[in-house]
C-alpha cells in the first residue's frame, strides 16, 4: 500500500499518530461536562433544525418518530449525539439560528449547524449554503445582536445568552464528512486527496480563530466517523468484495477519514500554543462508532450495517434511488422504504445517519473519558508543543 499515493498519504500519518501519542502533551481525564452554554457548528450530525429552518428542506416523517412523535428537524427518528450532551448538562436542546418562528429561546447556547453543511465554502449544488465559515459568520452576528439586546435592559435576559456565556460556553465542532465524501464521489487520487484535506484543514483553523478572537475559549472537536461504514457508501462503491474490510466497510473512505482525523488531531495539538488561554478537546467519534459497529451485539444491537428506514432487505436495507419513508414506482411497482419495527436494534437509522440508540451509546462513550484528549498551553508543556509544530510543518 505504501508505494500508492494514498498509501504513502497514509504511512506519513501513521507516524505523526504515533508522535501525537508517545509525546507528553496530551493530559487524559474523566470527563465533566458541565457548561451554561453551548454554541455548535457542523453539518446534519448535529444539526437540530436548520436546515429545515434555512431553505425549508423537507425533513418529515418517520424522522423524529421515536422521541419527538413527530419531525423535529433532525436527520434521525429521535435524537442526536448533540442532545444528550446538552441533556447530560440538565439544558434545554438547542435551537436552531435559523428559525424564527415560536420565539426561540436561546439562553443555553444556539445551533449553527445544517445538513449538508461542508468546511468549505458552499458550491452551486451544495445541499446546504450555510459552510463552516458561513455559521461562524452567522455567531459573530447573534453575539452582536445578543450584546446588543442585553445593553437596553433586562426584558431579552430571559431568551438569550448573559455575556459571561460566550466566554465560558463550549464551542461543538462537528463538520468535514460532506467535504470527504464529496470528494471521493469525484474519484479524486491520492494526491488531490491530500491537497483537498489540507485546504479543510486551512480554512478550519481560520474559522476557529475567528472564534477565539470573538471570545470562544473552550472548543470541543468532533473528528469524523467512519464514513465507509454507511450503507450509502457501501451500496455505491462497495460491490466489488475485495473494497471492503472485514466489516463490511468501504476500506477507501475509511482510510481518507483516518487520514483526515489524524490531521485534525495534529491540528489540536498546534493551537494551545497560538491560544494560550484556550482548551481544546479532541473527541475520537471515529473510534467509538467503529467499535460500536464492530461490536454491535455487545452494545445490544442486533444489525450492525443495514438501515432501519429503507428499502430492499438485507444486508444493507438501502437503495440510491429511494429515500427513508418515501413511496416510488421502482421498475413499475410502487413500493415504500419502511421502517424497521424496532429503531433500537438497529445502529444506522436511513443510510446515512445514526439512530437514537444508536447516537446514544456514542453520547455514553464520550462522556467516559476513553476517547476525549484534552489540550491546553502551560509553560512545562509549551516547548513540547513547539517541537510538535515544528515537525508537522516541516
Amino acid at each position: 500500500m505504501a508505494s500508492s499515493p494514498i498509501g504513502r498519504i497514509l504511512a506519513s500519518n501513521i507516524l505523526i499518530f504515533t508522535i501525537l501519542f508517545t509525546s507528553p502533551t496530551p493530559l487524559k481525564s474523566l470527563i465533566v461536562f458541565n457548561y451554561p452554554a453551548i454554541f455548535n457548528f457542523g453539518d446534519s450530525n448535529s444539526d437540530t433544525g436548520g436546515l429545515v429552518a434555512g431553505i425549508a428542506f423537507p425533513v418529515g416523517l418517520p424522522n423524529g418518530q421515536t422521541y419527538f412523535n413527530k419531525p423535529a428537524g433532525r436527520f434521525c427518528d429521535g435524537r442526536l449525539i448533540i442532545d444528550f450532551l446538552v441533556d447530560n448538562m440538565g439544558l434545554a436542546f438547542l435551537n436552531p439560528y435559523l428559525d424564527s418562528v415560536g420565539a426561540p429561546s436561546f439562553q443555553n447556547g444556539c445551533n449553527f449547524a445544517t445538513g449538508g453543511a461542508t468546511i468549505t465554502p458552499a458550491k452551486a449544488n451544495s445541499v446546504s449554503p450555510f459552510s463552516f465559515g458561513v455559521q461562524v459568520s452567522q455567531f459573530s452576528r447573534f453575539k452582536a445582536k445578543v450584546f446588543d439586546l442585553l445593553a437596553k435592559g433586562k426584558k431579552s435576559q430571559k431568551y438569550l445568552p448573559s455575556q459571561e456565556y460566550f466566554k465560558n460556553g463550549l464551542y461543538t465542532i462537528d463538520i468535514g464528512q460532506n467535504d470527504l465524501d464529496s470528494a471521493l464521489s469525484n474519484s479524486q487520487s491520492g494526491d488531490q486527496l491530500a491537497s483537498l484535506i489540507q485546504n479543510l484543514l486551512s480554512e478550519f483553523e481560520t474559522r476557529i480563530k475567528v472564534l477565539y478572537n470573538q471570545g470562544a475559549r473552550k472548543f470541543w472537536i468532533h473528528n469524523t466517523g467512519p464514513l465507509g461504514c454507511l450503507p450509502r457508501i457501501i451500496a455505491t462503491y462497495g460491490k466489488d468484495p475485495s473494497k471492503l474490510d472485514q466489516t463490511g466497510c468501504v476500506n477507501s473512505h475509511n482510510i481518507a477519514a483516518t487520514i483526515f482525523n489524524t490531521q485534525l488531531r495534529a491540528m489540536c495539538t498546534r493551537l494551545p500554543a497560538q491560544f494560550q488561554d484556550a482548551n481544546i478537546t479532541y473527541v475520537d467519534i471515529y473510534a467509538i462508532k467503529l467499535n460500536i459497529i464492530t461490536n454491535f451485539s455487545q452494545f445490544g444491537f442486533k444489525q450492525s450495517i443495514a438501515a432501519c428506514c429503507g428499502y430492499g432487505g438485507p444486508p444493507l436495507n438501502f437503495d440510491t434511488r429511494i429515500n427513508c419513508g418515501e413511496t416510488k414506482n421502482l421498475n413499475g411497482t410502487m413500493v415504500t422504504a419502511m421502517v424497521c419495527n424496532n429503531t433500537a436494534e438497529y445502529i444506522n437509522w436511513d443510510g446515512n445517519h445514526y439512530t437514537e440508540a444508536a447516537n446514544q451509546q456514542i453520547t455514553l462513550q464520550i462522556l467516559s473519558g476513553n476517547y476525549t484528549t484534552e489540550y491546553a498551553f502551560n509553560k512545562t508543556l509549551g516547548q513540547d508543543l513547539f517541537l510538535d509544530n515544528h515537525y508537522l510543518n516541516s
